[in-house]
């Protein structure tokens, strides 16, 4: 007797690969797509140019023509903040990614090797770790200049040190599983046991992690830009926008609220999206 060898055929899920977002979720990572997608288009969407005096009244209100009022020069804000979006979430992802992937490679090496190089290294990134992020943005700053390199290259050495902890300890914990000590008694090398048999057992946190120092870098970021040593004039991040406007407060002009609402939309989207994600991609990583 035959036997029905077709497959009735099943509907694509994402639960199937373990990516159920709840309602929350799905909002954060909305925002965050939102975010990115204007961080790549934005030159092109913008109703003036951003550095273009539109309107002689200087920190005007909503209108028509400027939806989110004009700053201290006249400028449109929506056209600036928009294309400070380029900035924000283009200097903060290198950042974090630099940071991320320096501090997962080094902190896998170590777990694996182990000895006077994980002693070494651990000790010499702690007590860098020890440097407040805002006092060692401002010494390299002063001592070498404020460009976009220097702030990606500065915000990631100030985070290389904790995505480097975090990987450590990762790694550390996976080295003493029983698969990786048949791998290495069967004669594999260091880079087979870190690609192969460490990393996809750590993804899932590292990404996780990746998202919260995403958050970190934007806030130190605007941190930077508000105190006047981030990106420079004629352009300007989120923080940077925050900074010129702020004689604008005491007036309820719109100018220096849009660019606040700006940076907490993002960050506290990316903190939504990743409070849902992190236990769902740890179950795949095992």
């Amino acid at each position: 007797m035959m036997q029905n060898t077709q497959s009735t055929p099943r509907k694509f899920s994402t639960e199937r690969l373990g990516y159920a977002f709840n309602t929350t979720g799905k909002i954060g990572l909305a925002v965050i797509l939102f975010w990115a997608v204007i961080a790549v288009i934005a030159p092109f969407i913008t109703p003036y140019p951003p550095g273009k005096i539109v309107d002689w009244d200087y920190f005007g209100p909503i209108s028509e023509s400027y939806w989110m009022g004009t700053d201290y020069l006249g400028r449109d804000i929506l056209s600036r903040v928009l294309m400070g979006a380029r900035y924000t979430v283009g200097i903060s992802l290198a950042g974090v990614t630099l940071a991320c992937m320096g501090g997962v490679v080094l902190g896998m090496i170590a777990a694996v090797i182990g000895g006077w190089f994980d002693t070494i290294l651990s000790r010499l990134l702690d007590a860098f770790n020890g440097i407040p992020s805002l006092l060692f943005g401002l010494v390299v700053v002063a001592a070498v200049g404020s460009s976009i390199p220097v702030l990606i290259l500065t915000l990631a050495a100030i985070y290389l040190p904790g995505s480097y902890r975090f990987a450590r300890a990762l790694a550390v914990n996976v080295n003493t599983m029983d698969f990786v000590t048949v791998a290495r008694a069967r004669g594999e090398k260091t880079t087979y046991l870190i690609r192969t048999e460490i990393l996809p057992n750590i993804l899932g946190p590292v990404l996780a992690d990746l998202g919260l120092r995403f958050v970190f870098i934007v806030l130190v970021l605007s941190g930077l830009s508000f105190l006047g040593i981030g990106v420079q004039p004629p352009h300007a991040d989120w923080g940077g926008l925050v900074r010129e406007n702020i004689e604008g407060l005491s007036l309820g002009a719109p100018a220096v609220i849009f660019p606040c609402i700006a940076i907490a939309s993002l960050t506290i989207s990316v903190n939504m999206f990743i409070d849902n994600l992190p236990q769902k991609i740890r179950d795949r990583s095992h």
